[in-house]
């Protein structure tokens, strides 16, 4: 019988998955429970050390003759410190190690318990990886343990070798063995780019067969890449937003699924992903909510990126080169890509009284082609998403972490070195926050700023559950009465003010005017105006 345990269970499966076969085991109580799944599991040939110092160097011999990755298990404490100079010399030798050690619950660490120290990167940077599992508590515990366990496996045979950590926390009670067999797990594969692409595309032809609806969704990704790619099946769907610059993608997939209730009709069964950053959240629980998906990454580094919970297979090469070798290997017919561009087809662009929705919509109406449109995080970026893009209009956001800070900044850096329109669309807690680079003497004549100032964070007042009234209202959503107008003057930008349609669409054919100096539009509405329209445009084609 092997322990309860589910950490281990993970932990043991996935070794015996990924090929181990020996594991030098050193003596401990806290480790028993993985020694234990060792001995009971047998795929594995286990050996007896009790030094640690000589058992991390006898798994190094054991790799160098086998080329193959060779474990070692200690318990806690100072246990693991003896192993730092083999896992030194794995480093160097480009060995793969990999170094298993019991912990203590953290909660203990540094209490004066016994054998406890802080084990989680302790041995620095001569570790590919260093990974703490969690001890499993819920689905969501066993699914980062997992994604875990595998990101450190597969990193050490990936381009060069090298010794990995795996520390596992464990609380008593510790020798409960219930457990009639190990689990089957999710073993995350990475097929690298070699011969010409003949290994991606042996598994394309085998895979194929499986998938009826694979959707291809585009993350963030710059012009200048996204003009490479992509050679799409015809059979398949692609879907991007804003941030993806790829103009053939279909667009308003998060409209869709609210339009249609997130029904089975959208759901995929194969999802392929590539680029950066996905804004849509509806989109992302959409798919993790997705029973059965398999998902596919593209990573040129072979980065494990599991977005939706259901990673399969990471793809070691680019876009560019995925695509094409897709297009050579796969067949099938257009039913489901045909059903996703007909929903996206048939939204209707919203139609919304004077607010930030109908100032946003103006501004995507007059962009011109070849211009550069800056999107501000929060309502900024999500408003822009529902009108149409001009062709040829790149778009950049800071959507690596979705900050609000810097995105002025950004803009104007991009701008000084660019001869291109660029127009930043910005919400007034972003623009406030970030404010004093207007100061930078570099600032660019053709820069656009369009400022949604609303008196506050508007789109707070959409999210589900949240409490807007009030005192907590007023601190949560930053409510003020500032004006951006006395700043941008004093700094010699041509300033417009925008309060109604009118002076709406003047400041907007003024917009794409040539200019000696930058442009600062102000468009002032309602917070509560902007959350009613955005309201009612998803209620109108929830209908």
């Amino acid at each position: 019988m092997y322990t309860d345990k589910k950490n281990v269970l993970q932990l043991v499966t996935l070794l015996r998955d990924f090929g181990i076969t020996h594991v030098v085991c050193c003596p401990g109580s806290r480790n028993a429970p993985i020694i234990s799944a060792f001995a009971e599991c047998e795929a594995f040939e286990c050996h007896s050390v009790v030094d640690e110092r000589s058992a991390g160097f006898m798994a190094i011999g054991m790799a160098q003759q086998t080329r193959r990755p060779v474990a070692v298990c200690v318990t806690s404490g100072s246990a693991l410190l003896n192993l730092h100079p083999a896992v030194a010399e794995a480093f160097y030798q480009q060995v793969p190690l990999v170094v298993i050690s019991a912990d203590r619950p953290a909660a203990w660490i540094g209490q004066m318990d016994g054998q406890t120290l802080p084990q989680v990167g302790v041995f620095g940077s001569l570790v590919r990886q260093s990974v703490q599992l969690p001890e499993v508590n819920t689905d969501e515990d066993e699914w980062y343990c997992n994604r875990l366990i595998n990101e450190a496996l597969l990193l050490i045979s990936r381009h060069t070798s090298g010794p990995v950590h795996i520390n596992v926390p464990l609380s008593e009670p510790l020798f409960r063995y219930t457990t009639p067999d190990l689990p089957n797990v999710r073993k995350i594969k990475s097929i690298p780019n070699l011969g010409n692409g003949e290994a991606i595309k042996y598994y394309l032809y085998a895979a194929q067969m499986q998938f009826k609806r694979p959707l291809i969704i585009i993350g963030q990704t710059p012009t200048a890449e996204a003009m490479k790619v992509y050679n799409i099946p015809k059979g398949m769907a692609c879907v991007a937003e804003l941030p993806g610059n790829t103009p053939d993608a279909v667009r308003g997939i998060d409209v869709a699924l609210h339009a249609c209730g997130n029904s089975d009709e959208l759901r995929p069964d194969l999802v392929i992903t590539c680029g950066g950053h996905i804004v849509s959240k509806r989109l992302k629980s959409f798919l993790r909510n997705t029973k059965g998906l398999t998902h596919w990454h593209i990573s040129p580094d072979g980065e494990v990126v599991d977005l939706f919970c259901a990673l399969q297979v990471v793809f070691e090469t680019t876009p560019k080169e995925f695509f094409d070798l897709l297009s050579e290997t796969w067949s099938g017919d257009d039913k489901y890509a045909s059903l996703v561009r007909e929903h996206c087809a048939e939204l209707p662009s919203p139609t919304p009284e004077y607010s930030g929705l109908a100032a946003v919509k103006e501004m995507m109406k007059v962009l011109p082609e070849w211009s550069v449109l800056h999107l501000a995080n929060s309502s900024a970026i999500r408003l822009a998403e529902l009108f149409p893009l001009r062709r040829g209009v790149e778009v950049c956001a800071n959507r690596g972490v979705n900050g609000i800070e810097g995105s002025l900044s950004t803009a104007i850096g991009y701008a000084a070195c660019d001869d291109r329109l660029n127009v930043l669309l910005i919400g007034d807690l972003s623009f406030f926050y970030d404010m004093n680079a207007l100061r930078n003497e570099d600032i660019s004549h053709n820069l656009r700023i369009v400022l949604l100032n609303n008196g506050g964070g508007a789109i707070f007042r959409n999210v589900q559950g949240m409490e807007v009234k009030g005192e907590s209202g007023r601190l949560v959503t930053a409510t003020h009465g500032t004006s951006a107008e006395a700043w941008a003057r004093a700094l010699d930008f041509a300033y417009l003010k925008v309060t109604d349609e009118t002076s709406l669409q003047y400041a907007m054919i003024e917009m794409t005017c040539p200019y000696d100096r930058p442009v600062f539009i102000e468009v002032f509405t309602h917070a509560e105006t902007d959350a009613e329209e955005w309201k009612r445009y998803y209620e109108q084609i929830k209908k």
